[in-house]
């Protein structure tokens, strides 16, 4: 009941493999790979600069790839792969990538499933977040492409009629849910106290996956995190860096030491003998403590299905089914969704710029609170 270090199939499935779809498909793709640092071709650049500029060349390369979160930069680059590999498939390496009518017919593939080797069709946010990675790496090039461009935006507008369909909501973890959730977990392991933690401090911040592994300890920590906590007398401030900027979060103490999220990442801490460094980590063996490295968000992930599954929540409903029904999304939704308290407290929780975001985390908000057909005199 303890995490063991990744074995090789694990490594291998964090790894994509080189196969024909993300393989350097042409000369044009070696541009492609100067985004990508480090890369031969990245150093070949930077070689034609005077040499006291390199330094600062390497690390205009790094703020490049922190302009992004870890997550952003790796979709961005596995959709120039795929972008890049469809062009050589279809023998059009020799026509500027960035021509508008090589771009329309690069997304008509991606609806049509004829962009993949596995002839499945993308989904409508799929194809809007390789259009955002094509806008993004020939803007890091230097070369122009009009993302507005009125053949580009014209197919766009037809896959969006043709396929569109409302997004899939995943469901939310309310309080009962999340109190059964716990009862499965072993108290007497450091797995079963991390994971205690990170379900209630994800659900009592209403945080996002990534924003839970990337906490540490303190500020200034590490490289690679996301935020920190600060634990006060009265409750966690977490302090989260965001796509707009810094923002902070506030936990309050829970009514019982059981459900208390300060409490479960006290004990965790204790026990764990944290005090410096990533907040939730790899539980390396039984006796053996707790590793250095960070989790990953995919844990979160994992967790809260499996936890989900064998508390029997959503039981009405087939195993399949439920299987597909929860996910880390679901702590934050299960906040929004729960909390009886003024719309703009909850708004500020979760961070969202608008009360309209706001409003579709909320899956038992009464709909008709606001009845206009009343209203009008009817």
């Amino acid at each position: 009941m303890v995490d063991s270090p990744p074995n090789s199939r694990e490594r291998q499935s964090e790894t994509p493999a080189k196969t024909e779809e993300n393989a350097p498909a042409d000369a044009g793709e070696a541009q492609v790979n100067q985004l990508l640092p480090p890369t031969d071709a990245a150093a070949e650049a930077s070689a034609r600069l005077p040499t006291h500029l390199a330094g600062l060349a390497d690390k205009a390369r790094d703020y490049v790839r922190a302009a992004s979160s870890a997550n952003t930069n790796r979709a961005y680059e596995a959709d120039w792969r795929h972008f890049n590999a469809w062009r050589r498939r279809q023998g059009l390496s020799n026509f500027p990538a960035n021509e508008p009518r090589i771009v329309g017919l690069y997304i008509t593939a991606c609806a049509s499933g004829a962009a993949s080797a596995d002839r499945k069709p993308n989904s409508v946010a799929t194809i809007e977040r390789r259009l955002s990675a094509l806008s993004w790496g020939f803007r890091q090039l230097g070369e122009s492409f009009d993302r507005k461009d009125k053949h580009v935006l014209t197919v766009l507008a037809g896959i969006k009629r043709t396929h569109a369909r409302p997004p899939v909501q995943k469901e939310a973890v309310l309080p009962e849910d999340l109190l059964a959730m716990l009862a499965t977990l072993e108290v007497g392991d450091l797995r079963g106290l991390r994971d205690r933690a990170v379900l209630l401090l994800g659900f009592a911040g209403g945080l996002r996956r990534s924003e839970i592994v990337g906490l540490d300890c303190g500020a200034k920590q590490t490289e690679d995190a996301s935020g920190w906590v600060e634990i006060l007398d009265k409750g966690l401030i977490v302090t989260l860096r965001g796509k707009t900027g810094w923002r902070e979060v506030e936990i309050g103490r829970g009514s019982s030491e059981a459900t208390c999220p300060i409490a479960a990442l006290q004990t965790w801490l204790k026990f764990a003998r944290i005090n410096h460094g990533p907040l939730f980590r790899r539980v390396a063996s039984v006796n053996s403590g707790v590793g250095a490295d960070r989790l990953t968000d995919k844990h979160v992930a994992r967790l809260v299905k499996a936890t989900a599954l064998a508390a029997g929540v959503r039981g009405d409903l087939s195993e399949g089914e439920r299987a597909q029904k929860f996910s880390g999304h679901s702590l934050r939704a299960g906040l929004a969704s729960s909390a009886e308290v003024d719309e703009r407290y909850v708004q500020k929780q979760l961070g969202h710029a608008s009360a309209e975001m706001t409003r579709r985390y909320q899956r038992r908000r009464d709909r008709f609170r606001v009845n206009l057909t009343k209203a009008a005199g009817l």
